[in-house]
């Protein structure tokens, strides 16, 4: 197959704009055919410029595959970076695992651009937004139910040991295809939908725009061909796009929440002290503590935890939960990473690990993330039992 018809037969737009030529090159991210288009499109166009779907962040860690080595697992954990790290891995895990039906490492065709660029002495910019922000967006403007929705979608995703093959990568870079998938996501979770998709294609549109050059050539995901065109031609004002790199402040009542909950526990207690039957107010308490501790310890167990990870979120669930600032999966977490924090290999083998299910309790990082989350599941859990309890006190 000539260059040519490589070009023809894959995603790609042109578009001219103020004369100058801007080329997409819509790629599946774990597929082979994509990397081998990129180099020929590359080779074939002779860009002034190349722009890749990336942030500094993910340019890095495709640079670096070993950048874990520099982790600092208990200092990330006290940094609130828990969720961050475990919502990171996740979408790795994912994308490693139906990367195996290929043999091709996700983001492979955007390392390839880079590669290319550097070798030609061709500009490279990173044109897509960080993905903290993104994920910080995502997560801050999505109701208490949809944010429910999102995480059981997300740990669903550990669960699937679905492959794929470059024949069905194929069907899924069909524009058809995808507007049908973004669609489904649309009507299920619109403002994830809105911020992962709508929104990146608004900010690369207009990061690919400020690109100086006469022809630029662009690497994106195929889901933001139709998004990023449609931008090039009517960009949004500069005062929405300062929007779009911006993160949501909580909104009023999630800051409260966490306050109101052991608010309200104490208070009952209060109540039941003075108006309520005393002689349960001390099997009341043992119940809360009970709840907290035993599903806060059951949960690192079921991360296969240390002993003494499993004995810190029992202690400290009880007294965590009515203290917004601190979690029981901190002190679990952190006595997990401490105690059988992980070695030289595990940083090192992260990313084959992440590629089954079995390799997230193997590896010693993924553990310590699971003892952090699951202790934390497990309190959260048992504020709802105690609660049960607990209106027994009036």
């Amino acid at each position: 197959m000539s260059t040519n018809d490589a070009l023809q037969t894959t995603d790609c737009r042109r578009l001219n704009l103020d004369g100058r030529e801007i080329i997409l090159i819509g790629t599946a991210h774990i597929s082979q055919q994509s990397v081998d288009t990129v180099r020929q499109a590359i080779e074939l166009e002779q860009p002034d410029a190349v722009c890749v779907e990336l942030d500094q962040q993910r340019f890095q860690a495709l640079q670096d595959r070993q950048r874990w080595r520099n982790l600092n697992l208990v200092q990330a954990l006290r940094r609130g970076q828990g969720p961050y790290l475990l919502a990171n891995l996740a979408l790795a895990s994912f994308q490693r695992r139906m990367g195996r039906g290929t043999g091709v490492q996700p983001g492979a065709e955007l390392a390839a651009a880079a590669a290319e660029a550097e070798q030609r002495d061709l500009p490279l910019h990173l044109v897509d937004r960080e993905i903290r922000t993104t994920l910080l967006r995502v997560w801050r403007k999505t109701g208490w139910w949809k944010k429910m929705h999102l995480l059981t979608a997300l740990l669903a995703g550990l669960f699937d040991g679905s492959e794929i093959d470059e024949e069905q990568l194929a069907r899924l870079r069909d524009s058809d295809t995808l507007t049908a998938l973004l669609d489904e996501m649309g009507d299920a979770l619109p403002i994830a939908k809105q911020t992962l998709v709508d929104e990146r294609d608004q900010y690369m549109a207009a990061r690919i725009a400020e690109v100086p050059g006469r022809k630029i050539l662009a690497v994106v995901g195929a889901a933001h061909l139709d998004g990023i065109c449609r931008y090039l031609q009517d960009p949004l004002p500069a005062a929405e796009l300062a929007e779009l790199d911006s993160i949501p402040p909580r909104h009023g009542f999630s800051r409260l929440l966490p306050w109101i909950i052991p608010g309200l526990v104490m208070a009952l207690f209060v109540f039941s002290f003075f108006y309520g039957d005393r002689s349960r107010l001390t099997e009341t308490a043992l119940a809360w503590v009970l709840a907290h501790g035993l599903l806060s310890a059951l949960g690192a167990a079921g991360a296969l935890g240390h002993p003494l990870a499993v004995a810190a979120a029992f202690v400290a669930a009880p007294f965590t939960s009515l203290n917004p600032a601190i979690g029981a999966g901190f002190v679990s977490g952190t006595v997990q990473a401490m105690l059988a924090g992980p070695t030289v290999q595990d940083l090192e083998s992260i990313n084959d690990s992440l590629a089954t299910l079995g390799g997230w309790w193997h590896n010693r990082l993924t553990r310590v993330l699971l003892v952090f989350f699951l202790s934390n599941l497990g309190s959260a859990l048992g504020t709802l039992v105690a609660f049960g309890w607990l209106k027994n006190l009036i």
